[in-house]
């Protein structure tokens, strides 16, 4: 019997021109600075993604579009690793489409998704945004433990800069907070890359609300980035209230759990343990991911009466939940990105978001995010 999650993507694809039709009436951009003043462009085709929205406040706030592209599957962490030109092509063509905000980090390979990221947007450096991150010592290829002494946060960056071919990074997250170094010291680094020019605005990473004080006192913070999904809620607790008191933005990373909330991954699929880490994470082994799939019921039940697919729904949930929240999905298929870039134009009304926040408060989620170490760096 056919899946039904895969015929609604389907059928999303087949209704796409319909759909597009009624989103080129949305100026598009071609820059940073000129966005509004645009007409209408197509793209191929394909209407340009305008929507935008603010991380940060004051003067250490980011205009960004209102979703990113999460750019680590390209080259690490997701079993099968893509054909290199065409993962720049489809940088490039993201960047073609509207998105600005593109994520990477030293520790994706490592190194070579960063290579990755340069090479696709050097061409495009002044119409987009690139951030990426410090944090851990790299031993043989590995990640050996955290490290964001002063020194190391700058020979990071230093490398950072080479392999992004640029002269600064938009957005530097601490990529797991170092309970060995006071957070004081580690967002006076950046302050000080920051007023060096090598550094526009400073990130947090899975902190925990008394470190984001600490460091938001020395250096705003503009954007925490830590795991929130459907899958994984707990940052409505807790995060996202101190982000909003102290004019912080959000970003979500694996806003679709790792492919989870695509209704793709089933308990047949296979992950190849020496390049993806949910070969080993409780969430994806197959007893877990059946007993979760009520999730995609739901979702699917939602998506099925509105024309929307189920990674649709479970992005605009986010969208919905604070304006200053620009989740991160990651892809390798230029189809998959625009779906995703259309979640930025649902909008639910109030009864809607309440039906679904509902029905999914009910699930009980089966199987932890993290193990070991990992788990540990998360509580920090």
């Amino acid at each position: 019997m056919e899946n039904p999650n895969n015929a609604s993507r389907r059928n999303f694809f087949k209704t796409g021109a319909a759909l597009g039709a009624s989103l080129m009436a949305a100026p598009a951009f071609s820059n940073l600075s000129t966005a509004k003043e645009q007409a209408p462009k197509e793209n191929n085709g394909l209407p340009n993604f305008t929507k935008r929205r603010t991380l940060g406040s004051g003067k250490h706030s980011l205009e960004v579009s209102a979703l990113g592209l999460g750019c680590m599957g390209m080259s690490y962490h997701r079993s099968f690793v893509p054909d290199r030109n065409r993962m720049i092509a489809l940088l490039r063509k993201a960047a073609e489409m509207g998105v600005t905000l593109f994520d990477t980090a030293e520790v994706y390979g490592p190194y070579v998704n960063e290579e990755l990221v340069g090479e696709a947007l050097a061409p495009l450096r002044k119409d987009v945004l690139i951030s990426s991150k410090f944090g851990f010592n790299i031993e043989n290829g590995q990640m050996a433990g955290l490290n964001s002494k002063p020194d190391h946060i700058r020979s990071v960056v230093e490398q950072s800069l080479k392999r992004l071919r640029t002269d600064h990074i938009d957005l530097l997250y601490q990529h797991r907070v170092d309970p060995n170094v006071p957070i004081e010291d580690v967002a006076g680094t950046v302050k000080d890359l920051i007023a060096e020019g090598k550094v526009r605005r400073f990130g947090l990473s899975e902190a925990s609300s008394e470190n984001i004080r600490k460091a938001h006192a020395v250096q705003p913070v503009t954007a925490l980035q830590s795991e929130y999904s459907l899958m994984w809620r707990k940052v409505e607790d807790d995060a996202l209230k101190v982000c909003e008191e102290l004019g912080i933005g959000f970003v979500p990373y694996s806003p679709l759990c790792r492919g989870y909330l695509t209704g793709l991954i089933n308990e047949r699929t296979k992950f190849i343990a020496s390049n993806d880490n949910r070969a080993t994470l409780p969430r994806y082994q197959p007893d877990a991911i059946v007993a979760n799939w009520a999730m995609i019921d739901v979702l699917t039940e939602f998506g099925n009466h509105r024309g929307y697919t189920v990674a649709q729904v479970a992005l605009a949930y986010l969208l919905a939940q604070k304006p200053w929240i620009v989740p991160i999905p990651g892809t390798t298929k230029q189809a998959h990105l625009q779906e995703n870039l259309w979640s930025a134009e649902i909008e639910f009304t109030v009864d809607e978001l309440k039906q679904l926040t509902e029905a999914v408060s009910k699930i009980t989620v089966v199987g932890d995010r993290y193990t070991g170490q990992s788990a540990q760096q998360v509580k920090n």
